[in-house]
């Protein structure tokens, strides 16, 4: 969402808990039921409604610790429901198995996915979800469809107990079903890196289609960033209780054969001359490289220059973020800012465009040189490299006092992380 969408939000939801003390309903009953008619009165319900992601929740909600979830069409239940599943923070320690896409399908470019819908098609036909899944299977629905009648208990965050909430014919909408003879996949999708996922996505979708078929429901949340797809595939242990939701597996593929050796890295850093100079840039806190790719790969694909608000607006970014992922895309000479009319847009510079539209061994390394081309992170990979050892923090800081210009030190102190994520993801390259 846009920094004008949020305060949008923000302002209606906060008219709407004063008008109908919400809060105080919550606190005498556990929970407090809204119709769309009455979200409409102060702002479109469609727009009051949507959070995927816990970050995207209006202040108001997270200020007490709060969420919503829809219980029939046009019916939603706010309470301290716990709605989300963090995604782990060790995927990058799984194994990447690399396979092949069809040599003759052209109408689908796997390093270039532009949608969710080309994200799974390029899933099923490489054969990931077979081999996931243990069975041949076949694409058999997407969309959105009525939930039908069933009831759930949600945990409770604030009083440590549950809720119990009905649901009747609520509209749901999964990404892509897939039907093999014994199981049967409903799918998730996002074609970036994201921290965490709404489990209705999975769960209301599980409980429509089990009351339908007669077979396996296999819930699947799958990301994909980076040419790197990563499905997590999960149970729900007691069907009946929302959070029962279980991590049961994480697989990771790649499209081709892309494997990036120690040996790799070392040649770049053997290669390099000289060193850009950034003493007009502003130096970066944008502690997940990954988004920065994930950045780059949006504005190839939108294929037009986009304004900040519409980057938070479509992808799964905060404010901050992405202030702070298009300032790190700048000061690595990938994206340019452009101004017409009096607004300022952001687009591909020549040097983003040359990478993304390599292979994607190429691009990492490329990304991995383009990285090492400012002092500080090549004296840090040096050192990290040449001793074997990860550098502490305080030693960090010190090489970044001697070739940082114009930060006091509480920022080159919080700068000094985003060195060490950076360096992280260079090196990991290494074992996916």
């Amino acid at each position: 969402m846009s920094a004008n969408l949020f305060k949008k939000n923000d302002q209606a939801w906060k008219t709407l808990f004063h008008e109908e003390k919400i809060l105080e309903n919550i606190e005498k009953y556990g929970y407090f039921q809204i119709s769309s008619e009455r979200i409409n009165q102060e702002r479109e319900a469609r727009l009051m409604t949507k959070f995927d992601h816990q970050f995207q929740r209006p202040k108001i909600f997270k200020d007490n610790n709060l969420s919503i979830q829809p219980n029939s069409r046009g019916r939603y239940v706010i309470g301290a429901f716990s709605s989300y599943f963090s995604i782990p923070e060790n995927k990058a320690s799984f194994d990447v198995k690399y396979l092949q896409f069809p040599p003759h399908i052209k109408t689908i470019v796997p390093n270039l996915i532009s949608s969710e819908s080309s994200a799974i098609l390029c899933a099923h036909l490489s054969g990931m979800l077979e081999e996931i899944l243990g069975e041949e299977t076949y694409f058999t629905v997407f969309g959105r469809m009525s939930t039908g009648i069933f009831d759930y208990k949600i945990d409770n965050l604030k009083t440590g107990g549950s809720n119990q909430i009905r649901v009747e014919n609520a509209q749901c909408e999964i990404d892509g079903g897939f039907e093999g003879e014994s199981k049967f996949a409903i799918i998730e999708a996002k074609c970036q890196s994201v921290d965490d996922f709404i489990v209705r996505q999975l769960y209301y979708p599980y409980r429509a289609w089990e009351l339908k078929v007669n077979k396996e429901i296999v819930p699947i949340f799958l990301s994909v960033s980076n040419n790197i797809f990563t499905f997590y595939v999960f149970k729900f242990l007691d069907s009946s209780r929302y959070n029962s939701i279980h991590l049961e597996s994480v697989h990771r593929y790649c499209i081709g054969q892309y494997e990036i050796e120690l040996s790799d890295i070392r040649e770049i850093i053997k290669n390099i001359q000289r060193f850009k100079d950034d003493k007009d840039l502003t130096f970066p806190q944008a502690d997940t490289f990954i988004r920065v790719i994930d950045l780059l790969e949006k504005l190839y694909v939108n294929e037009s220059p986009l304004r900040k608000e519409e980057i938070t607006t479509n992808y799964a970014f905060d404010v901050r973020q992405t202030d702070y992922y298009i300032s790190a895309g700048i000061y690595l000479g990938l994206f340019e800012k452009l101004r017409n009319n009096g607004s300022v847009y952001y687009s591909l510079s020549p040097r983003g465009k040359e990478i993304i539209e390599l292979d994607p061994k190429r691009r990492n390394l490329e990304l991995v040189k383009t990285i090492l081309s400012y002092k500080v992170f090549y004296l840090i990979l040096c050192e990290y490299l040449n001793s074997s050892e990860k550098p502490k923090r305080e030693r960090i800081i010190e090489i970044m006092r001697g070739h940082v210009e114009g930060l006091n030190q509480n920022t080159i102190s919080r700068r000094a992380q985003t060195v060490e994520k950076w360096i992280k993801w260079i090196l990991e390259l290494t074992s996916t």
